[in-house]
């Protein structure tokens, strides 16, 4: 009887451990350093100073150094795991959120090192390129389900693109090319994949309910699009006004969609915070360029949205992290 007693509550505790960190949560680094990187530039266009985007900065360091550690402790014990998530059609895709991270975090620390930034974003970039390479050749295997055609395709395609944005501010004489090579292969790939993506959300079955906040990744490769397109151009033109023009549309369509109660928390909701995060730094250096007051506002009530955004999600994945259900089997 003690036997059984002892293996029914076996049964029924919650399994805590490392094995059950997911890969997606490293999209919380990409959101807080987006965040940070949107700050700095209010700070320059309407003087609201730096202290939101050195919290969001110095946060987001902190995040994706436990994040590596915790992610480098489930490598080494449970390699399998680590593997069969990395060959997964669908979850494979996030690991792009950790060289996207790397990127971003090198823009970060940028006011804090130079050479550390040059350290990251080189890192970033070897293995940005690198896993954009797997996943298009995994693609190319053939006998792809279509079904599988999610918004996380994107994830590594556009990381592509996010070396350019990370890559503006980088001083090595080469960075230039490199960033050329990388804002052209993610904007094909990104015009490839949304096509799939979009021609799967028309014609097959809804997304499930845990999956839908992904669907906010549609809107990266404009936004992020935008950025890379006026680091490496310099200017801010005609073809980059229709880049945000048009997520700013997408963005309106798919918050319709996401942004509903019947929808429960989970990591999977970092999703959002990357591509918002993005379209707060392309409104906000579009108002910079345009200079009209209605374009500020915009901005503006874009980037308190996307901060409300993520400071609820950063507080909900604390609660879950306290409580158990984050590393819960």
């Amino acid at each position: 009887m003690n036997t059984l007693t002892k293996n029914r509550s076996t049964t029924l505790a919650p399994r805590h451990s490392i094995k059950n960190l997911p890969v997606n949560l490293f999209g919380a680094v990409m959101g807080l350093a987006g965040l940070s990187l949107a700050w700095r530039v209010a700070s320059h266009r309407f003087g609201t100073g730096m202290m939101i985007a050195e919290a969001a900065g110095v946060t987001a360091i902190v995040v994706f150094i436990a994040l590596a550690l915790g992610y480098g402790a489930k490598w080494a014990k449970y390699p399998a795991t680590v593997k069969n998530e990395f060959t997964h059609p669908t979850t494979g895709n996030f690991f792009g959120t950790i060289t996207i991270g790397m990127l971003l975090l090198s823009t970060v620390i940028a006011t804090y090192s130079r050479w550390l930034q040059e350290i990251v974003w080189t890192i970033g970039t070897i293995t940005t390129i690198a896993l954009s390479f797997a996943s298009v050749t995994r693609l190319l295997k053939g006998n792809m389900d279509v079904s599988h055609a999610a918004p996380a395709w994107l994830i590594p395609g556009v990381a592509t693109l996010d070396i350019a944005v990370a890559g503006g501010t980088v001083p090595m004489a080469w960075a230039q090319e490199v960033n050329l090579f990388a804002a052209s292969v993610g904007a094909v790939v990104a015009i490839v994949f949304f096509t799939m993506i979009f021609s799967r959300l028309v014609h097959q079955a809804p997304l499930a309910a845990g999956m839908t906040p992904s669907m906010m990744i549609l809107i990266g490769p404009f936004e992020v699009g935008f950025l890379a397109y006026v680091n490496v151009v310099q200017r801010v033109d005609a073809f980059a006004a229709l880049l945000f023009y048009f997520g700013l549309f997408f963005f309106i369509v798919l918050a319709t969609k996401i942004f509903r109660r019947s929808i429960a928390f989970a990591t999977g909701w970092w999703a959002i915070s990357f591509p918002m995060a993005a379209l707060a730094n392309a409104a906000l250096k579009y108002a910079a360029a345009r200079q009209t007051l209605v374009l500020d506002y915009v901005a503006g009530v874009i980037l308190i949205i996307v901060t409300i955004a993520i400071v609820v999600l950063f507080v909900r994945t604390l609660r879950i992290l306290v409580n158990g259900e984050l590393l819960g089997g």
